[in-house]
């Protein structure tokens, strides 16, 4: 029954992102290629009412030379330039933020999150005194599905 909900949870997600191929879903989190672009990725939805349009994700270029960036869309609007707190079991990270979309300030603290993310359960994104929670089970797999999906492309 979870696997159900779950599912439908990432068939809402991915609805605005139509044409994509699924490659897999892995308890909280999920994986996609879309061929056009060409990009695979890894993505999740927050816990709890802050779940709107918020999204994690780790995405894969196979063009740009770019693999495992991550990107998180907020459940609210900061100011440009503003910072993001990212907190990944024990670990802290700052993110760089415009709008409503946060990343890692460069290429070394995306490896640096992506090492987190492997080996915690949780993980917390803060701001302006709210916070979007997300539960860590099958981000490893979902991330590896996302990198081995790309090898082709």
């Amino acid at each position: 029954m979870i696997r159900i909900a779950t599912f439908a949870l990432f068939g809402l997600l991915a609805a605005p992102l139509a044409a994509k191929d699924s490659l897999g879903v892995y308890s909280n989190w999920a994986a996609f290629r879309d061929a056009e672009t060409p990009r695979c990725y890894a993505i999740a939805k927050p816990r709890g009412r802050n779940a709107n349009s918020a999204f994690a994700s780790v995405a894969t270029w196979p063009r740009q030379g770019i693999r495992n960036q991550v990107h998180f869309r907020l459940s609210r609007a900061v100011g440009n330039g503003g910072t993001v707190r990212l907190r990944i079991g024990t670990k802290n990270f700052e993110l760089t933020a415009r709008g409503r979309d946060a990343w890692a300030k460069d290429r070394r603290v995306d490896a640096a999150i992506v090492a987190a993310l492997r080996s915690a359960e949780t993980m917390r994104i803060s701001l302006r005194g709210t916070s979007d929670r997300y539960d860590l089970a099958g981000v490893a797999t979902a991330m590896d599905a996302a990198v081995v999906g790309c090898a082709e492309l």
